[in-house]
């Protein structure tokens, strides 16, 4: 068995995000299109591949499709240089008036070039257009090593902790 600290955080206001500008004029932003569930799955198995995400290796193509089609379910791609370079999810809870951060990361090859603060602080600016009261992530010790840093660093505050004992492959 192996344990694993999982690290639930928040964010209530723009007001407290600590902003990373934009490392370079040749990174864009751009949300993926709903039908285009081929995207997420290739972001999901690429970072996922790093850091054991193993829920969705599973589902269907019908299973993407259905989940990348629901209209409270957002992606968003970051290219430098016409290259994509990463991705994140947003899941808008319009019940609750939040927005998960569901799934986050960059391709190997763009890690430690600030493109992660950057897209952070987006993510987290995005979401607040949809009105919300807070916008929440998780993340744990499988994750990056900068991970838990850089949600802390954009003014992100833990509201959680859990251990949880998985068994090692």
């Amino acid at each position: 068995m192996e344990k694993i600290v999982r690290n639930y955080l928040e964010i209530k206001s723009l007001d407290e995000l600590l902003v990373e500008k934009k490392p370079s004029n040749n990174c864009s932003l751009e949300k993926v299109s709903s039908n285009d569930f081929q995207l997420n799955k290739f972001f999901y198995k690429q970072i996922g591949k790093n850091h054991e995400w193993v829920d969705r290796l599973a589902w269907t193509n019908k299973n993407w499709i259905e989940y990348v089609s629901s209209p409270n379910v957002f992606t968003f791609i970051l290219k430098k240089n016409g290259d994509i370079a990463g991705f994140f999810e947003l899941i808008y809870h319009k019940n609750k008036s939040e927005i998960e951060i569901a799934y986050f990361g960059l391709l190997k090859e763009y890690m430690g070039k600030k493109l992660g603060a950057y897209m952070l602080s987006e993510a987290i600016k995005i979401s607040f257009l949809y009105n919300v009261k807070r916008v929440w992530v998780h993340t744990c010790s499988l994750d990056h090593k900068n991970a838990l840093k850089n949600y802390l660093s954009r003014g992100m505050k833990i509201y959680d902790i859990e251990t949880v004992n998985i068994k090692s492959a």
